[in-house]
């Protein structure tokens, strides 16, 4: 069936199921697996060749990230900073223009409905990157407001440059300054016609940066950006080594590691940001924002769950297990989990019962794996830290060393 529009080349995730990326023909010739996952309304890709050597090129060179499918928001107009203040929990006047953030937005219980990226392109004009839709909850708190809210996902596309070698490769790309840019801040660039916005931020905890342009000069940036990477270790990656790299940083994700507010079929499933330890991003002093009443509450009385770093014995991923305290009574379930090769550890994350959680408690994780057809079962001892798993220098330093 087809289907009329104003605009022919378009793309509208009303009636398209899914689309290829502004970088697929790119992606395809990289993808030595040829398998496509699906990741908001576009073809995504889980490993291009190996997850694991995708991995250590995010932490030894630089991998490449398409973050076109990442649902993107432009908030403008007059009442732009009053609307964001009702709407999230931190103080937004606190990003000032050309600076990124980090936010979440509740529900009036105080639930989380997502979390992402506050980017403050100019004055009075934002632009939040979440992982689900958010435009009907965005629409209906609009109410009042003098503001104009459009989805703009399929108007520009994205890449995550992340690695050591990443401010290096930018250099050599022709982007004079690059090497200026601070940690959440924001640049712009003249670049085949257009402009180009890098940022450097991303999802790895690592030196990285994000790249920002129209779908039309996509192909390009793609070329440039390995032209100028091929001797300093460029590789295409994946979702898979994206999520063993954010777990090793200790980042949260929708779906994996908290329960969305406006997807919950079951009251209680859902989490608070002080239950996901994001209370730094609760500013009461900033006056009335959705969910204070409930946050004040929950602050004063207490949270149910704590989110918390685990560091287990033995080498077998705890993916999808159950954590228990030192005589076996159930204490909570593990949200995220991997074998760290930068840790040289059994990492994860977990959400816990109160009053457990406290750094250096010590607790079992019940692990099932199987070897030749035959499932075991290990009580692995583990304890709960403080810090993440990887945060190297060379995250904040500025100017980036040459590697």
């Amino acid at each position: 069936m087809a289907f009329n529009r104003p605009d022919s080349n378009r793309r509208d995730h009303f009636t398209d199921a899914v689309f290829p990326s502004p970088f697929h023909a790119r992606q395809n010739a990289h993808n030595q697996m040829r398998v496509w996952s699906r990741w908001s309304d576009y073809l995504s890709v889980p490993a291009y060749w190996c997850a694991e050597m995708e991995y250590f090129a995010g932490r030894n060179t630089c991998g490449v990230f398409d973050l076109t499918p990442m649902v993107k928001h432009r908030i403008s107009g007059p009442d732009a900073l009053p609307y964001m203040q009702r709407l999230m929990t931190r103080d937004v006047s606190k990003i000032k223009p050309g600076r990124v953030g980090y936010s979440v937005w509740c529900d009036d219980n105080g639930q989380v409905i997502d979390d992402g990226t506050i980017f403050h392109l100019e004055e009075g004009v934002y632009r939040i990157c979440s992982q689900e839709h958010q435009i009907d909850w965005f629409l209906t708190n609009r109410l009042g407001f003098d503001v104009t809210v459009t989805e703009e996902t399929h108007d520009v596309a994205s890449l995550a440059l992340q690695g050591p070698t990443s401010c290096a490769v930018l250099k050599d790309m022709g982007l004079g300054g690059i090497e200026q840019l601070t940690p959440f801040g924001m640049a712009w660039f003249d670049f085949e016609g257009t402009r180009l916005m890098v940022s450097r931020n991303g999802y790895t905890g690592d030196l990285g940066y994000e790249l920002w342009i129209d779908p039309e000069h996509a192909e390009a940036l793609w070329d440039r950006l390995f032209d100028a990477g091929e001797v300093r270790g460029i590789r295409a990656m994946g979702s898979d080594a994206l999520d063993m790299l954010r777990i090793e940083a200790g980042f949260i994700l929708a779906g994996q590691d908290f329960l969305p507010a406006m997807e919950a079929v079951r009251a209680g499933h859902t989490r608070s940001p002080f239950e996901l330890g994001l209370a730094w991003l609760v500013h009461f002093d900033k006056g009335v924002f959705n969910g204070r009443a409930a946050l004040l509450e929950e602050k004063e009385k207490g949270s149910r769950y704590r989110l918390v770093k685990l560091d287990i014995d033995g080498n077998k991923p705890a993916r999808d297990s159950f954590v228990f305290t030192k005589d076996e009574k159930y204490a909570g379930t593990v949200t995220s989990a991997m074998w760290s090769p930068s840790a040289k550890a059994s990492i994860a994350l977990a959400s816990l019962e109160m009053p457990h959680g406290e750094p250096g408690e010590e607790l079992l994780v019940e692990i099932y794996y199987r070897r030749e057809l035959k499932w075991n079962r290990v009580m692995a001892p583990a304890r709960v830290v403080k810090d993440v798993f990887w945060d190297p220098p060379r995250r904040r330093q500025t100017p980036p060393a040459d590697f």
